[in-house]
């Protein structure tokens, strides 16, 4: 089952369940909005949970591309994407959780054809702000569907303030054994769609006032519930990277780490690039700054004269296509390989800086962290650099 027909599986089981597709936003939120790129689907919808009717109505699907800048350091093992996207489906003021998570185990088991027993569920338990999440506990029991109540990690807020709820989140099963343990034990149990009941408002204070309307919001990792269907061990193996996969390797050898973070921040830069953000020093065009140099320094551990430049037009082609962007494919690898010459340039006067007579010596942390706030030079760049 390839990516488009999983999409199109989702979007058309929801549409004959009475909702409206809603088209996803760029990676940019909506003006107003305190995060730098979209996080999530919902972003785009804050004021319709807030109780503002949406002009489709009170149920909603979409397909959402999101960047997570709290993933990065986990980028590279088998399950976390910088830009990736997520299936989404909204209730505003009309049906509630035990509805969502039926529909959402019907889906999966009967749409997609996933193993029940592949499957566990998680839900609130319960904190001395507010009672478990025993609807949802019990849909589940109802299912046959093992369940384990938390407390943290089954509570959805969006920041400090704003709309938030219990959650119950859907792991599947990548374990090479049967099914074990439970999701907080076992991280070979992978979480891909997360269902929100959205009841309250946290104030300032930490307290919780009720919103106007009950919503549901859901999420799922398209590209890990992918990776599960096509019974690959790595969301990278999955069909939107094949492209990738077929030609990196052949440019550039890299072990397999570091293979995915090239991959996942070269593609994740056309993306940013696509929706517009330029490099700078500041806001979104530091993280896109940030996502050339890491993808750089791995690149250049072995071998200082890679380049992006080698990299063929048809991938960053690719990429714009299927993230529905319009951005001419020229144009993003002038502004990649512009940023790689600054780096360049940056790289150079860092080797002048790491032959003064202070540097010569072991790095402490606050030589490092110097190196890193005055001139910009990446830790692992600093130690591959002293250790040639």
């Amino acid at each position: 089952m390839t990516t488009d027909h999983v999409v199109s599986t989702f979007v058309e089981y929801f549409e004959e369940r009475g909702h409206r597709r809603i088209t996803g936003s760029t990676l940019l939120p909506p003006q107003g909005d305190s995060v730098l790129f979209t996080t999530s689907g919902m972003h785009p919808l804050t004021p319709y949970l807030e109780g503002r009717p949406h002009p489709l109505g009170d149920r909603l699907v979409n397909v959402q591309r999101c960047l997570r800048t709290t993933d990065l350091d986990e980028v590279g093992d088998p399950t976390h994407l910088t830009v990736f996207e997520m299936l989404g489906t909204w209730s505003l003021g009309d049906y509630e959780g035990p509805q969502s998570l039926r529909w959402g185990y019907e889906l999966l088991t009967e749409g997609l054809g996933l193993d029940p027993r592949m499957m566990h569920a998680t839900v609130f338990g319960g904190d001395n702000r507010t009672g478990p999440d025993t609807p949802s506990q019990e849909v589940w029991q109802e299912l046959g569907v093992p369940v384990e109540p938390t407390v943290e990690d089954n509570w959805w807020s969006n920041g400090p303030t704003g709309p938030c709820g219990p959650d119950s989140e859907i792991f599947l099963w990548t374990g090479d054994t049967p099914p074990q343990s439970t999701p907080t034990l076992d991280d070979r149990w992978v979480e891909i769609w997360n269902h929100v009941t959205m009841r309250y408002r946290k104030l300032d204070d930490g307290s919780l006032v009720p919103l106007p309307q009950r919503n549901v919001d859901t999420g799922m990792g398209l590209e890990r519930l992918v990776s599960r269907l096509q019974g690959t061990s790595s969301v990278f193996e999955c069909d939107v990277f094949t492209p990738w996969r077929l030609t990196v390797p052949s440019l550039w050898p890299l072990d397999e780490p570091s293979l995915r973070l090239v991959c996942d921040h070269l593609r994740s830069a056309v993306v940013v690039i696509g929706d517009g953000v330029r490099p700078s020093n500041t806001g979104r065009g530091y993280v896109l700054r940030r996502l050339v140099r890491r993808l750089l320094t791995v690149l250049w551990r072995d071998d200082t004269t890679r380049s992006i430049g080698d990299l063929p037009l048809h991938l960053v082609r690719h990429t714009l296509d299927h993230f529905r962007q319009g951005t001419e494919g020229e144009g993003v690898r002038v502004i990649l390989l512009e940023e790689e010459q600054r780096f360049r340039g940056l790289l150079e006067r860092g080797r002048r800086v790491l032959a003064q007579p202070r540097f010569r010596g072991p790095l402490d942390e606050e030589s490092l962290r110097y190196l890193h706030d005055t001139h910009g030079l990446p830790r692992d760049l600093v130690l591959s650099l002293r250790s040639r």
